[in-house]
């Protein structure tokens, strides 16, 4: 596990690392954080950025190898390939990012994992195998595999630090060394997205431009349409089970349209502990980086004199149904996880670009959640088999509703 105290050798050395997504808001932030932590004063660490990985934006790529000095990239898409530059270590392909895990990484390496879907798992366990601390953005990781994932860290003894604000929030919380008994609830705050206060038959029917227009955080459009429909509560609710070891019955969620608190826990006796910050992802992402130090940061702070309400309602699971699906997956196990993200995944693009309605998401994913018995999911393989299976049984789905719109 990663020390809370390390030596002062230790604190004057740059650390090793390797960003999985660098072109994403994540990866971006990511790289604005090392900026500024490189003329930070404090105990905490710098960086030595050692590899990226990106989908298709490679010109994006270049520019960050370049202003980092970046030898060793990944890059997904083959065809982009040209925009990098010809004295750099490139891969290509699907397993691009998989195979710079495999080239570069060394036991005591932080891996950012902030790619999006399912597709980041395999260079997740590559980078734990490996011995490198993972700081964790990419949801589908714990969701689809959050049992063979959580294994893998105990086995190499290696630390998963959450990126997202929320679970970041809740780590927080629980930083002094709190168990699982003394917890009553683990809550996840919500915005809402930009339906909380839209008619529900108005919700079913909105269109592509009005779930991008979230108001209150910018994000990329996968985590854009999630947070539109609360999926990304429902992902964000089998994290915390995986991360935390708290049962479907002590999570929850409610909606906070200020997203201020970012989550909170509620102990047994009755006391509870919130995190507080403005929405940026800065913050989450440098405890992330820094843990155990705190130094000054580069994301605003709270002008308290300014703040003056926080509300808080109640998740309205007819308008939202996919927070009732999440904890209905937790409690089922085994692959139900991978299940529910694969669906929500194919569902999600469908919308997007297929023409589904808006309101059929959850339905798809609740079809698929009915279709498929979730197995065991110790194994990659079979993790892997259940996405398949949940991708086709979901693309049949949306294909039969597209045809009747």
């Amino acid at each position: 596990m990663m020390s809370d105290s390390p030596t002062a050798s230790e604190q004057l050395k740059p650390r090793r690392l390797i960003i999985l997504g660098s072109t994403g808001s994540i990866g971006v932030g990511v790289l604005d954080v090392v900026e500024h932590l490189s003329t930070a004063k404090g105990p905490g660490p710098t960086f030595e950025i050692i590899g990226l990985a990106a989908g298709r934006r490679a010109d994006v790529l270049e520019a960050q190898a370049l202003k980092f000095g970046v030898k060793d990239l990944a890059l997904a898409e083959i065809s982009a390939a040209a925009a990098v530059g010809k004295d750099r270590s490139l891969r290509t392909g699907p397993d691009a990012a998989l195979k710079l895990i495999q080239d570069i990484a060394r036991p005591g390496d932080l891996v950012v994992a902030a790619m999006v879907g399912a597709a980041g798992i395999p260079s997740v366990l590559a980078a734990i195998d490996q011995g490198c601390d993972i700081a964790l953005a990419n949801k589908e990781t714990l969701v689809a595999a959050g049992e063979l994932v959580t294994a893998a860290a105990t086995r190499r003894g290696v630390t998963i630090l959450p990126i997202d604000s929320e679970h970041a929030a809740l780590h927080q919380c629980l930083r002094a060394g709190r168990g699982p008994e003394e917890v009553s609830r683990l809550v996840l705050t919500a915005s809402g997205g930009p339906f909380r206060t839209w008619p529900i038959e108005r919700v079913r029917n909105a269109t592509v431009e009005e779930a991008l227009d979230h108001p209150t955080w910018k994000m990329g459009p996968k985590v854009t349409i999630d947070s539109a429909t609360m999926m990304n509560k429902g992902l964000e609710l089998i994290e915390a089970h995986w991360l935390f070891g708290i049962d479907a019955d002590r999570l929850d969620a409610i909606i906070h349209p200020q997203s201020v608190v970012h989550s909170f826990v509620e102990f047994t006796d009755g006391s509870s502990l919130a995190q507080l910050s403005p929405p940026d992802m800065r913050m989450p992402i440098q405890y992330a980086l820094c843990y155990p130090h705190r130094v000054p940061g580069c994301a605003p702070k709270i002008d308290y004199s300014e703040l003056r309400e926080l509300v808080f309602e109640p998740v309205d699971h007819d308008r939202f149904p996919s927070v009732g699906l999440a904890l209905r997956a937790i409690r089922a196990g085994g692959t139900a996880g991978a299940i529910f993200n694969a669906a929500n995944e194919v569902a999600a693009e469908s919308f997007c670009t297929g023409g589904m309605p808006f309101g059929r998401i959850a339905e798809v994913v609740a079809d698929v959640i009915d279709q498929i018995p979730p197995t065991a999911a110790t194994e990659l393989d079979s993790i892997l088999a259940a996405d398949a299976e949940a991708r086709a049984a979901a693309r049949s789905h949306a294909a039969i509703i597209t045809t009747r719109v």
